[in-house]
């Protein structure tokens, strides 16, 4: 009786979760009506091209219920999130080979006991010196997030910042909030996020980041309650770990990364040597062919040596480095990777595959440096990609999602219904309700790009049929493909950074619901001085 009551409360796996969502997606196509579209060509000030769509053009068209592609979709949903999939493999890989070197927890230990000594200034100390550190990562993620849209990237940081979270005594819930929900935060407060704010703008017929005024404004509302709410968190989970629902979970965490009993001796080896010479050769080649980038920053560019510059700083602390340990010669690779992939994005329009590639070069340097064989060094990329190979697989299956609601052709209709909603009601209510109709859309549309040129075309002309301004329709866009983000099941990105701090969704959603409750409750509030007050470029 007892295992019978223990078996009805327990929570389904992550798979099963998915697979469930995928069923109600299929038994949607029977009962929704299919419909579409048309979809045209627009030519942006860019001079680029952009699909979009004609607002009076839905028309009703076949039914296309599925039936047996609910098994097949899921193959698809491979296919598509084959550029994800490869890029959390090839990051489990490169870091594994890292964390076997030690260099991690070695930079960790350094970190960890750097802040205990700024402990001495009675002014850092009843501020607190782990909270001024939390507060400063997630400004840095945040600023990324709401400049250049960072969100595939976190991927990478969080295999860095949760071990370093759990050794400041804190859980990996907090881990993952200071990495994907920092950037998410910021990406919803949007400033320059060109894939949100630029291309929405673009559609709508709006000078390109206008209105960045209150858009900034707003920022600084997400971010004060977002990181109050995370401090709050972290602090409850510092006084006592066994609060967190991630607590007997995170013993592997704890385990493989135990700053307390570490013991890590300093070795020089002649490969870091080796290593650092073919490096600087490299980095001192792509300096001259690139002796400066154009790193974009929304609409402004600003041009300045950043290759050669990360040459310089890479060249002095990567030597520094050797000469007490490869373990800090390491931890320069990891910086310097960072800082690279930093210019990549901003500056060269890097995606997945470029930066997946980075890292992978990183692992194999990071893994010669630290003396291992070729064989040592393949086994070690295996085994982390085997580790990491829960959370690719899920990403595939929640892509698989995504292509039955296409493939039933109900996205179109599910927009239209909705819109129809928005006819009869004041400005601040049909505001909300389009607020309300790109949350909901978020979950089944994850990509802010493609949810931007399914729906601004449709609620641009409409905003101005009831006298809303079509920033104020922008930032209903923008909150609602943000917050939701970070809960969606369908979101790539949130469930490979998920699976990599080893957090089962169902914990996430469980634990996370109330706070994205509160962003959403915030956003609208937010939304009200776009109805009633004349703020700039509104």
């Amino acid at each position: 009786m007892e295992k019978l009551l223990t078996r009805k409360r327990q929570i389904p796996h992550t798979y099963v979760i998915v697979f469930l969502i995928a069923l109600a997606a299929t038994a949607m196509t029977w009962f929704i009506p299919a419909g579409a579209y048309e979809r045209t060509q627009k030519v942006l000030e860019s001079g680029s091209t952009r699909e979009v769509i004609d607002p009076e053009s839905f028309h009703y068209i076949e039914q296309s219920p599925q039936t047996w592609e609910l098994f097949s979709s899921f193959f698809q949903g491979f296919v598509n999130q084959s550029g994800i999939i490869m890029f959390i493999l090839l990051i489990g890989g490169a870091f594994w080979i890292l964390n076997s070197s030690k260099s991690i927890d070695a930079g960790i230990l350094s970190f960890i006991n750097f802040t205990k000594k700024l402990e001495k200034y009675k002014g850092l100390k009843k501020i607190g010196v782990n909270n001024i550190v939390m507060i400063l990562i997630m400004t840095m993620f945040s600023i990324f997030g709401a400049v250049f849209g960072m969100s595939e990237e976190t991927i990478a940081f969080v295999i860095i910042i949760v071990p370093l979270a759990i050794s400041m005594g804190y859980d990996s819930l907090t881990g993952i909030c200071l990495v994907y929900v920092a950037a998410h935060i910021g990406f919803a407060g949007a400033v320059l996020n060109p894939f949100t704010i630029g291309i929405a703008q673009q559609l709508a017929d709006l000078p390109l980041f206008s209105g960045i005024e209150y858009r900034i404004f707003c920022w600084f509302v997400i971010n004060i309650v977002g990181f109050s709410i995370i401090l709050f968190w972290a602090n409850k989970v510092k006084k006592n770990p066994k609060i967190s629902p991630m607590y007997q979970l995170d013993e592997y965490w704890r385990k493989n990364h135990d700053i307390a009993s570490m013991q890590i001796k300093h070795v020089k080896t002649t490969s870091s040597w080796f290593v650092y010479g073919l490096v600087m050769i490299a980095l001192i080649v792509f300096s001259v062919i690139y002796p400066v980038t154009s790193m974009k920053i929304g609409s402004h560019v600003v041009s300045f040596p950043a290759i050669p510059i990360g040459t310089i700083i890479f060249a002095v602390f990567a030597f520094l480095g050797l000469r007490k340990s490869y373990h800090f010669f390491n931890l320069a690779l990891l910086f310097g990777t960072i800082w690279f992939l930093i210019v990549g994005v901003m500056g060269y329009e890097w995606y997945v595959k470029e930066i997946g590639t980075l890292f992978f070069v990183m692992g194999l340097t990071a893994g010669i440096a630290a003396g291992n064989s070729p064989n040592q060094i393949t086994k070690l990329f295996l085994d982390g990609m085997k580790d990491i190979l829960s959370a690719a697989v899920v990403v595939g299956l929640a892509g698989g999602i995504i292509v039955i609601l296409q493939d039933g052709k109900i996205i179109d209709t599910i927009m239209f219904e909705l819109s129809n909603l928005m006819n009869e009601v004041n400005r601040l209510v049909s505001l909300g309700m389009m607020y309300l109709i790109q949350t909901g859309l978020n979950i089944i549309i994850p990509s802010g790009s493609a949810k931007a040129a399914l729906t601004i075309p449709v609620m641009a002309p409409f905003a101005d049929l009831i006298y809303v301004s079509r920033q104020a329709m922008v930032m209903a866009f923008q909150f609602g493909d943000g917050f939701t983000n970070m809960i969606t099941p369908t979101s790539g990105v949130l469930i490979g950074c998920l699976g990599i701090a080893k957090i089962p969704y169902e914990k996430w959603f469980k634990w996370f619901w109330k706070i994205v409750l509160i962003f959403i409750i915030l956003g609208f509030i937010l939304l009200i001085p776009t109805v009633y007050m004349n703020l700039n470029g509104f």
